[in-house]
């Protein structure tokens, strides 16, 4: 079964601030967006890659990929949020007719890397939905009216991160419930399906703490010390 990988990158990232959205700032000479497509281009079970933009940077998101890429299919316009932005590729997914893999990563995580990739491509060919984790080494409190009300035991928490990986016809599904119901605002693929289709399995791939989250500016500075750690010496 063909493995398609979307890169979301349709948010606006103000947290980060900047002149442009967080996905194409530079992070080592290069855009959040192109470390991200880079990453599943280069990847050995990943047959495509699709990114999804806001709208009004479509063309830029083009120009910056064309014929850099030779796995990049296309580069769409996304919703008005998160689920918004993963609909718009499913619904361009579904209109070719054929059931496939997909993983949905976030363009934010520039750094993902290729054991992850392959190990996500791997899960899904005896599930149907997975995603990334690593154990928190935090104690996690739930709070109530800003007092502690439990502790949940820490060896049965984990940190999400993405990609998180679906049969087409799965997460298809899920989101087709989740846009049914204005009682219900997802913020990530497996809680829509954990949610809507509780008969499905969501496994998990071991994540790592490279792949990290670009949400602050001080985050830069890290992944940048992860790159360098990387190079030839």
């Amino acid at each position: 079964m063909r493995t398609v990988a979307v890169v979301l990158a349709g948010g606006s990232g103000l947290r980060l601030g900047g002149a442009v959205p967080k996905q194409l700032q530079l992070l080592a000479g290069k855009t959040l967006l192109e470390h991200s497509v880079a990453a599943f281009s280069s990847a050995p079970g990943v047959d495509e890659v699709i990114a999804v933009l806001p709208a009004g940077f479509v063309p830029a998101g083009e120009r910056l990929l064309a014929g850099h890429y030779p796995k990049l299919s296309g580069v769409i316009a996304g919703g008005q949020d998160r689920p918004g932005s993963t609909r718009a590729a499913i619904e361009l997914l579904s209109a070719r007719g054929a059931d496939c893999d997909v993983l949905f990563h976030d363009a934010a995580r520039p750094l993902v890397d290729q054991r992850i990739i392959a190990d996500c491509v791997a899960g899904l060919r005896d599930c149907e939905a997975l995603g990334v984790v690593v154990p928190t080494a935090d104690t996690i409190v739930c709070l109530s009216d800003g007092v502690m009300a439990s502790i949940p035991p820490r060896e049965s928490l984990g940190r999400c991160q993405t990609p998180q990986g679906f049969r087409l016809s799965v997460i298809r599904r899920a989101h087709e419930r989740a846009a049914a119901d204005p009682a219900f605002t997802p913020t990530d693929d497996c809680g829509i399906v954990l949610r809507y289709l509780p008969e499905v399995e969501v496994r998990t791939i071991l994540g790592s703490e490279r792949n990290l989250k670009i949400t602050y500016p001080g985050d830069l500075r890290v992944a940048e010390s992860y790159l360098a750690d990387l190079e030839p010496r």
